[in-house]
Protein backbone atom coordinates (compact mmCIF):
# COMPACT_ATOMS: atom_id res chain seq x y z
CA UNK A 1 0.00 0.00 0.00
CA UNK A 2 2.82 2.43 0.84
CA UNK A 3 4.53 1.68 -2.46
CA UNK A 4 1.27 2.38 -4.28
CA UNK A 5 0.82 5.71 -2.47
CA UNK A 6 4.40 6.73 -3.24
CA UNK A 7 3.95 5.84 -6.90
CA UNK A 8 0.71 7.81 -7.14
CA UNK A 9 2.25 10.89 -5.49
CA UNK A 10 5.28 10.75 -7.75
CA UNK A 11 3.18 10.55 -10.91
CA UNK A 12 0.95 13.42 -9.85
CA UNK A 13 3.90 15.65 -8.96
CA UNK A 14 5.64 14.89 -12.24
CA UNK A 15 2.66 15.68 -14.42
CA UNK A 16 1.56 18.83 -12.63
CA UNK A 17 5.01 20.27 -12.07
CA UNK A 18 7.10 19.50 -15.13
CA UNK A 19 6.30 21.13 -18.49
CA UNK A 20 6.98 18.01 -20.54
CA UNK A 21 4.96 15.54 -22.56
CA UNK A 22 2.07 13.93 -20.69
CA UNK A 23 3.12 11.29 -18.17
CA UNK A 24 0.84 8.27 -17.72
CA UNK A 25 -0.63 7.61 -14.32
CA UNK A 26 -1.40 4.14 -13.00
CA UNK A 27 -4.12 2.97 -10.62
CA UNK A 28 -4.66 -0.77 -10.43
CA UNK A 29 -5.22 -1.78 -14.08
CA UNK A 30 -6.03 1.76 -15.30
CA UNK A 31 -3.44 3.87 -17.11
CA UNK A 32 -4.22 7.36 -18.39
CA UNK A 33 -2.92 10.80 -19.34
CA UNK A 34 -4.43 14.27 -19.22
CA UNK A 35 -3.35 17.29 -21.28
CA UNK A 36 -4.62 20.59 -22.66
CA UNK A 37 -6.62 20.39 -25.86
CA UNK A 38 -8.80 22.16 -28.36
CA UNK A 39 -12.24 20.84 -29.29
CA UNK A 40 -10.49 18.76 -31.98
CA UNK A 41 -8.04 16.98 -29.68
CA UNK A 42 -4.81 17.40 -27.71
CA UNK A 43 -2.62 20.35 -28.64
CA UNK A 44 1.03 21.22 -27.99
CA UNK A 45 0.52 23.18 -24.80
CA UNK A 46 2.01 21.86 -21.57
CA UNK A 47 -0.50 23.82 -19.50
CA UNK A 48 -3.19 26.44 -20.05
CA UNK A 49 -2.33 30.08 -19.46
CA UNK A 50 -4.96 32.80 -19.93
CA UNK A 51 -5.27 36.51 -19.15
CA UNK A 52 -8.91 37.46 -18.75
CA UNK A 53 -10.94 40.48 -17.75
CA UNK A 54 -13.06 40.45 -14.58
CA UNK A 55 -16.47 39.07 -15.48
CA UNK A 56 -15.19 37.35 -18.64
CA UNK A 57 -15.98 33.68 -19.35
CA UNK A 58 -14.16 31.38 -21.79
CA UNK A 59 -14.27 27.70 -22.69
CA UNK A 60 -11.17 25.54 -22.68
CA UNK A 61 -10.67 21.81 -23.20
CA UNK A 62 -8.84 18.88 -21.62
CA UNK A 63 -8.04 15.56 -23.28
CA UNK A 64 -8.31 12.39 -21.19
CA UNK A 65 -6.67 9.37 -22.78
CA UNK A 66 -7.30 5.87 -21.47
CA UNK A 67 -4.25 3.68 -22.17
CA UNK A 68 -5.73 0.63 -20.49
CA UNK A 69 -7.50 -2.42 -21.91
CA UNK A 70 -10.90 -1.71 -20.36
CA UNK A 71 -13.25 1.23 -20.11
CA UNK A 72 -12.73 3.52 -17.13
CA UNK A 73 -14.67 6.32 -15.50
CA UNK A 74 -12.60 9.29 -14.35
CA UNK A 75 -13.69 11.87 -11.82
CA UNK A 76 -12.89 15.40 -13.01
CA UNK A 77 -12.04 18.24 -10.66
CA UNK A 78 -10.38 21.65 -10.44
CA UNK A 79 -8.68 23.23 -7.44
CA UNK A 80 -6.38 26.04 -6.38
CA UNK A 81 -2.76 25.56 -7.38
CA UNK A 82 0.31 25.87 -5.15
CA UNK A 83 3.99 24.99 -5.05
CA UNK A 84 5.28 22.22 -2.82
CA UNK A 85 8.33 22.60 -0.57
CA UNK A 86 10.41 21.20 -3.44
CA UNK A 87 9.07 23.78 -5.88
CA UNK A 88 6.73 21.45 -7.75
CA UNK A 89 3.31 22.61 -8.87
CA UNK A 90 0.35 20.81 -7.32
CA UNK A 91 -3.33 21.39 -6.67
CA UNK A 92 -5.23 21.16 -3.41
CA UNK A 93 -6.55 17.71 -2.51
CA UNK A 94 -10.25 16.99 -2.63
CA UNK A 95 -10.71 17.44 1.14
CA UNK A 96 -9.42 21.03 1.10
CA UNK A 97 -11.79 23.68 -0.30
CA UNK A 98 -10.49 26.06 -2.95
CA UNK A 99 -10.84 29.81 -2.47
CA UNK A 100 -9.19 31.30 -5.56
CA UNK A 101 -8.55 30.25 -9.16
CA UNK A 102 -9.86 26.75 -8.62
CA UNK A 103 -13.34 28.16 -7.98
CA UNK A 104 -13.29 29.89 -11.37
CA UNK A 105 -13.31 26.57 -13.24
CA UNK A 106 -16.48 24.56 -13.89
CA UNK A 107 -16.14 21.05 -15.33
CA UNK A 108 -18.44 18.03 -15.52
CA UNK A 109 -18.20 15.56 -12.67
CA UNK A 110 -16.86 12.58 -14.62
CA UNK A 111 -16.14 11.09 -18.01
CA UNK A 112 -16.08 7.50 -19.21
CA UNK A 113 -13.34 6.68 -21.68
CA UNK A 114 -13.05 3.43 -23.60
CA UNK A 115 -9.84 1.40 -23.99
CA UNK A 116 -7.18 3.18 -26.07
CA UNK A 117 -9.63 6.07 -26.50
CA UNK A 118 -9.19 9.83 -26.00
CA UNK A 119 -12.08 12.04 -25.03
CA UNK A 120 -12.03 15.82 -25.12
CA UNK A 121 -13.89 17.44 -22.24
CA UNK A 122 -14.76 21.16 -22.26
CA UNK A 123 -14.58 23.25 -19.12
CA UNK A 124 -15.53 26.84 -18.44
CA UNK A 125 -13.42 29.54 -16.81
CA UNK A 126 -15.42 32.43 -15.37
CA UNK A 127 -13.55 35.32 -13.75
CA UNK A 128 -15.41 37.00 -10.87
CA UNK A 129 -16.25 40.63 -11.48
CA UNK A 130 -14.39 41.63 -8.32
CA UNK A 131 -11.27 39.55 -9.11
CA UNK A 132 -8.07 41.24 -8.00
CA UNK A 133 -5.55 41.90 -10.78
CA UNK A 134 -2.77 39.36 -11.04
CA UNK A 135 -2.27 35.61 -11.07
CA UNK A 136 -4.70 33.08 -9.64
CA UNK A 137 -3.15 29.64 -10.22
CA UNK A 138 -5.27 26.53 -10.47
CA UNK A 139 -5.09 22.97 -11.69
CA UNK A 140 -7.48 20.53 -13.34
CA UNK A 141 -7.25 16.75 -13.13
CA UNK A 142 -8.82 13.39 -13.85
CA UNK A 143 -8.90 10.90 -10.98
CA UNK A 144 -9.50 7.23 -10.33
CA UNK A 145 -10.43 6.10 -6.85
CA UNK A 146 -9.26 2.78 -5.54
CA UNK A 147 -9.22 1.18 -2.12
CA UNK A 148 -7.26 -1.33 -0.12
CA UNK A 149 -9.00 -2.41 3.05
CA UNK A 150 -10.15 0.73 4.83
CA UNK A 151 -7.78 3.06 2.97
CA UNK A 152 -8.93 4.91 -0.16
CA UNK A 153 -6.48 6.26 -2.69
CA UNK A 154 -7.21 9.13 -5.10
CA UNK A 155 -4.87 8.61 -8.07
CA UNK A 156 -4.89 11.95 -9.87
CA UNK A 157 -3.15 13.40 -12.90
CA UNK A 158 -3.63 16.80 -14.48
CA UNK A 159 -2.04 20.07 -15.51
CA UNK A 160 -1.76 23.72 -14.54
CA UNK A 161 -4.34 26.32 -15.40
CA UNK A 162 -2.53 29.62 -14.91
CA UNK A 163 -5.17 32.34 -14.71
CA UNK A 164 -4.45 36.06 -14.65
CA UNK A 165 -7.04 38.77 -14.06
CA UNK A 166 -6.29 41.86 -16.12
CA UNK A 167 -5.25 45.07 -14.42
CA UNK A 168 -2.12 46.48 -12.87
CA UNK A 169 0.42 43.75 -12.19
CA UNK A 170 3.17 44.13 -9.61
CA UNK A 171 6.20 41.84 -9.64
CA UNK A 172 7.75 42.18 -6.20
CA UNK A 173 9.64 40.04 -3.70
CA UNK A 174 11.01 40.49 -0.21
CA UNK A 175 14.00 38.78 1.39
CA UNK A 176 14.55 38.22 5.10
CA UNK A 177 15.66 35.71 7.75
CA UNK A 178 19.27 35.88 6.64
CA UNK A 179 21.38 33.46 8.65
CA UNK A 180 25.14 32.92 8.58
CA UNK A 181 27.10 30.03 10.06
CA UNK A 182 30.88 29.80 9.78
CA UNK A 183 32.50 26.39 9.47
CA UNK A 184 36.15 26.86 10.27
CA UNK A 185 39.12 24.69 9.44
CA UNK A 186 41.38 24.06 12.41
CA UNK A 187 44.29 23.98 10.02
CA UNK A 188 45.63 27.55 10.40
CA UNK A 189 46.77 27.51 6.77
CA UNK A 190 43.29 26.78 5.41
CA UNK A 191 40.26 29.05 5.11
CA UNK A 192 36.74 28.15 6.20
CA UNK A 193 33.28 27.98 4.66
CA UNK A 194 30.34 30.30 5.23
CA UNK A 195 26.88 28.69 5.21
CA UNK A 196 24.20 31.20 4.19
CA UNK A 197 20.43 30.81 4.49
CA UNK A 198 17.59 33.21 3.68
CA UNK A 199 13.88 33.37 2.83
CA UNK A 200 12.18 34.91 -0.20
CA UNK A 201 8.50 35.85 -0.34
CA UNK A 202 6.47 36.86 -3.39
CA UNK A 203 4.77 40.01 -2.15
CA UNK A 204 3.50 40.97 -5.62
CA UNK A 205 0.46 39.75 -7.48
CA UNK A 206 1.99 37.70 -10.32
CA UNK A 207 4.15 34.61 -10.69
CA UNK A 208 7.88 35.41 -10.63
CA UNK A 209 11.15 33.52 -10.96
CA UNK A 210 13.65 35.52 -8.88
CA UNK A 211 17.38 34.86 -8.80
CA UNK A 212 19.62 35.43 -5.80
CA UNK A 213 23.33 36.10 -5.42
CA UNK A 214 25.33 36.04 -2.19
CA UNK A 215 28.32 38.30 -1.63
CA UNK A 216 30.79 37.93 1.24
CA UNK A 217 33.18 40.81 2.03
CA UNK A 218 36.08 40.31 4.43
CA UNK A 219 39.49 41.70 5.36
CA UNK A 220 37.99 45.21 5.53
CA UNK A 221 36.82 45.05 1.91
CA UNK A 222 40.05 43.65 0.50
CA UNK A 223 38.51 40.28 -0.35
CA UNK A 224 35.05 39.85 -1.90
CA UNK A 225 33.55 36.50 -2.87
CA UNK A 226 30.22 36.10 -4.68
CA UNK A 227 28.14 33.08 -5.60
CA UNK A 228 24.66 32.28 -6.93
CA UNK A 229 22.36 31.59 -4.02
CA UNK A 230 19.32 29.89 -5.54
CA UNK A 231 16.10 30.93 -7.17
CA UNK A 232 13.03 29.46 -8.79
CA UNK A 233 9.34 29.96 -9.29
CA UNK A 234 7.23 31.74 -6.69
CA UNK A 235 3.47 32.14 -6.89
CA UNK A 236 1.79 35.21 -5.33
CA UNK A 237 2.01 34.96 -1.56
CA UNK A 238 4.39 32.03 -1.77
CA UNK A 239 7.63 31.80 0.18
CA UNK A 240 10.74 29.70 -0.14
CA UNK A 241 13.87 29.10 1.93
CA UNK A 242 17.13 28.92 0.01
CA UNK A 243 20.80 28.95 0.79
CA UNK A 244 24.33 28.46 -0.44
CA UNK A 245 27.89 28.09 0.79
CA UNK A 246 30.85 30.35 0.12
CA UNK A 247 34.31 28.89 0.59
CA UNK A 248 37.65 30.56 0.99
CA UNK A 249 36.55 32.75 3.90
CA UNK A 250 39.15 33.62 6.53
CA UNK A 251 37.99 34.32 10.07
CA UNK A 252 40.01 37.49 10.43
CA UNK A 253 37.58 39.96 11.91
CA UNK A 254 34.49 41.59 10.47
CA UNK A 255 32.66 39.80 7.64
CA UNK A 256 29.70 41.29 5.77
CA UNK A 257 27.26 38.90 4.08
CA UNK A 258 24.66 40.21 1.63
CA UNK A 259 22.06 38.42 -0.51
CA UNK A 260 20.56 40.30 -3.45
CA UNK A 261 17.39 39.05 -5.14
CA UNK A 262 16.71 40.17 -8.73
CA UNK A 263 14.36 39.32 -11.58
CA UNK A 264 11.14 40.23 -9.79
CA UNK A 265 10.78 43.98 -9.71
CA UNK A 266 13.35 46.24 -8.01
CA UNK A 267 16.37 44.35 -6.61
CA UNK A 268 16.13 43.54 -2.91
CA UNK A 269 19.18 43.18 -0.67
CA UNK A 270 19.37 41.81 2.86
CA UNK A 271 22.68 41.94 4.73
CA UNK A 272 24.26 41.10 8.05
CA UNK A 273 27.69 41.71 9.58
CA UNK A 274 29.46 39.34 11.93
CA UNK A 275 32.80 39.11 13.67
CA UNK A 276 34.77 35.92 13.14
CA UNK A 277 37.56 35.12 15.58
CA UNK A 278 40.62 33.42 13.99
CA UNK A 279 40.99 30.80 16.70
CA UNK A 280 43.37 28.46 14.80
CA UNK A 281 45.70 31.33 13.96
CA UNK A 282 45.46 32.70 17.52
CA UNK A 283 46.33 29.28 18.91
CA UNK A 284 49.39 29.19 16.65
CA UNK A 285 50.43 32.66 17.84
CA UNK A 286 49.89 31.67 21.48
CA UNK A 287 51.93 28.50 20.93
CA UNK A 288 54.75 30.54 19.38
CA UNK A 289 54.62 33.04 22.24
CA UNK A 290 54.67 30.18 24.75
CA UNK A 291 57.68 28.62 22.99
CA UNK A 292 59.47 31.99 22.95
CA UNK A 293 58.80 32.54 26.67
CA UNK A 294 59.89 29.00 27.45
CA UNK A 295 63.09 29.56 25.46
CA UNK A 296 63.82 32.82 27.28
CA UNK A 297 63.09 31.20 30.63
CA UNK A 298 65.41 28.34 29.72
CA UNK A 299 68.17 30.79 28.77
CA UNK A 300 67.75 32.71 32.02
CA UNK A 301 67.87 29.55 34.10
CA UNK A 302 70.92 28.35 32.17
CA UNK A 303 72.70 31.72 32.64
CA UNK A 304 71.85 31.71 36.34
CA UNK A 305 73.19 28.18 36.72
CA UNK A 306 76.41 29.19 34.96
CA UNK A 307 76.72 32.31 37.10
CA UNK A 308 76.25 30.33 40.30
CA UNK A 309 78.77 27.79 39.04
CA UNK A 310 81.38 30.50 38.49
CA UNK A 311 80.74 31.98 41.94
CA UNK A 312 81.09 28.56 43.49
CA UNK A 313 84.36 27.94 41.62
CA UNK A 314 85.78 31.35 42.70
CA UNK A 315 84.94 30.73 46.36
CA UNK A 316 86.62 27.34 46.52
CA UNK A 317 90.03 27.14 48.47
Amino acid sequence: MNRHLARTAAVLAAVLAVPLAPVPAFADAVTWTVQPATDNGPDERHWIERTLDPGQAVTEHMAVRNLGKASATFALSAADGYLTDKGRFNMLPADQPSKDGGTWIAVRQNVTVGPNETKVVPFTITVPRDAAPGDHPAGIAASVFSSSGTVSVDSRVGFRVMLRASGTVTPKVSADRLTVRYERSWNPLRSGTLHIGYSTTNTGNIRVEPRARAEVTELFGANVRARDAGGGELLPGGARTDGTTVGGVWALGRVRTAVTVTGAGPPVTVAVSSWLVPWPQLLVVLALVALFLAWRLHRRLLERARHEGRLSAEGSP
